[in-house]
């Protein structure tokens, strides 16, 4: 197919500026790509729609969770009467779904007017303005990566962390994923491309990065180097004003003990290791065609306590894969046990069509892999409140966030990642300073849930609240300086939603969640 040049037209179009909203379907991946979708249309000229029905509506999907297409075509369903009483709104429909279903998403929606693929974001602008002069939907899916993401424009809603990825793609064959054939195989980006754009968030006030990548510790691959994931993270965490530097997520076949080394021996590097399990049993994960087995994954986390003892380690795990059986389950559970996750995201097997697993015979009914499901999720919340409780009574650095957890409107506490990626709810004491996201505040904490430390204000010896402001909070002053029009130097008080949206050229989001790349918000654990 004709590649259309991916540099943004603006929509020439008399009058206000047309408004866009995108709309993000499944893991941080996605979110991360509609932030880059989201900087390409402003830099075009349109404008967030801020609650108000969009001229344009993006919808960048996922085809890796479950009910995917249903929850896409219900959407569509719902944009055509919208579309009928809204003149020249147009919809767009993107990601790993259009991908995969390139040829059926206008057959099924033809109200659709744009449908373009995991490889070429930055067409959107043109595609969009293209519909509109032709009066006719425009498919466009390339089969290889058209421009990488992080040289597009990025809309920024944060001031104080960012992703930065350093591969797209990937090159293994997992039985019950289709992302390979999604996303293309593994493109790494040169070590230096991914330094100076490190560096470029540093210096617009950023203090924490993640690094981003389908096996992000098999970078390198690509130009030979075993070894370019360790070095890479010893050169990130050098870089003067970076305080956090975090990573999502490693392959255990690909994780080697130079990157534990690169972990233990760089201050920056947190304490911190999200690593897919999926399944505790080996003749399972040769189903899965996952090309490790239990023992080596549990050497990997003792390797990492004992250079960390501290380290707070997450992981992912599919429960009913076609063919497991009680026995397998239970070499699960007992991994689980071992292991001592401080948290897991736990999933239900369905059949994703176009991966071997979805022709697999032997698929296990729906009640079977519920209830084991449930005997998972148990055993996993219970380590978490027992290992949550073991930090009770330590003190924690909490780089302060907005809108992060869900009790700071009803309890009035601010909320911040601990150095672990524990979230925290912390109390700010009468009368003492309020910090701004981006700053950093020491607090002990006072008490644990299964999914949150708080750390509550306490009277005497005991109590700890100490505020280090921050090159990121600065950040942060001058951004609500420059959108509300009042003197820097404010404090968090003030409404998150007044934030700026900006845009930049060639840089990565800075809203970033420091937990694994499956999003928290939907209905799947």
């Amino acid at each position: 197919m004709t590649t259309v040049a991916t540099t943004p037209i603006p929509s020439p179009v008399d009058g206000p500026a047309r408004t866009y909203e995108v709309r993000t379907f499944g893991c941080q991946m996605n979110v991360h790509d509609s932030e880059r979708l989201s900087g390409s249309l402003e830099a075009a000229g349109y404008v967030p729609a801020d609650g108000v029905e969009a001229d344009i509506v993006v919808i960048n999907t996922c085809a890796v969770r479950e009910n995917a297409d249903k929850k896409l075509y219900g959407t569509l369903g719902t944009l055509a009467g919208q579309k009928k009483q809204h003149e020249g709104m147009q919809i767009a429909v993107g990601g790993c779904l259009a991908q995969k279903d390139k040829d059926v998403i206008l057959d099924k929606a033809p109200w659709v007017d744009v449908v373009f693929g995991t490889h070429n974001m930055g067409a959107l602008p043109t595609l969009l303005e293209r519909a509109r002069h032709n009066d006719e939907a425009q498919l466009e899916i390339l089969e290889a990566l058209d421009v990488f993401p992080s040289t597009l424009p990025t809309k920024r809603d944060s001031t104080h962390s960012g992703w930065v990825s350093i591969s797209v793609g990937c090159n293994n064959t997992c039985t019950f994923c289709i992302v390979p054939s999604l996303r293309g195989k593994e493109k790494d980006r040169r070590p230096g491309d991914i330094l100076a754009e490190v560096q470029a968030l540093v210096d617009d006030g950023a203090v924490e990065v993640t690094l981003l990548g389908q096996n992000v510790n098999s970078y390198g691959v690509e130009f030979g180097d075993r070894l370019a994931f360790g070095k890479l993270l010893r050169a990130v965490g050098a870089i003067p004003g970076l305080e956090r530097v975090r990573f999502t997520s490693p392959h255990p076949a690909s994780f080697t003990d130079d990157v534990i080394a690169a972990m233990a021996e760089t201050p920056a590097v947190m304490p911190q290791l999200h690593m897919p399990l999926q399944s505790g049993s080996d003749r399972v994960l040769r189903a899965m065609r996952r090309s490790y087995r239990s023992e080596k994954f549990l050497g990997i986390i003792d390797r990492v306590r004992v250079a960390m003892p501290d380290a707070a380690i997450s992981t992912d795990i599919i429960v009913g894969f076609p063919g497991e059986t009680e026995d397998d389950f239970a070499e699960t559970l007992r991994v689980v046990e071992r292991s001592r996750f401080a948290s897991a995201f736990t999933f239900q097997y369905s059949v994703r069509p176009g991966t071997p697993a979805g022709e697999m015979a032997d698929q296990i009914p729906k009640a079977v892999v519920q209830e084991r499901f449930e005997r998972l999720t148990a055993l996993q919340d219970r380590i978490s409140a027992e290992e949550n409780r073991r930090q009770v009574g330590r003190t924690v650095d909490v780089l302060v966030a907005t809108d992060e957890g869900r009790k700071d409107a009803s309890t009035h506490r601010l909320s911040g990642r601990a150095e672990d990626s524990r979230l925290v709810h912390f109390e700010v004491p009468h009368g003492r300073a309020v910090p701004r996201p981006g700053d950093v505040v020491s607090v002990r904490v006072t008490d644990a849930a299964p999914f949150y430390l708080l750390a509550d204000a306490v009277d005497g010896p005991g109590s700890l609240y100490e505020v280090r402001r921050t090159r990121a909070g600065d950040a942060w002053d001058a951004a609500q300086a420059a959108w509300c029009g009042v003197p820097s130097g404010g404090d968090a008080t003030r409404a998150s939603s007044a934030r700026p949206a900006r845009v930049s050229l060639g840089l990565p989001t800075l809203r970033v969640a420091t937990t694994p790349i499956y999003s928290t918000t939907d209905d799947l654990r």
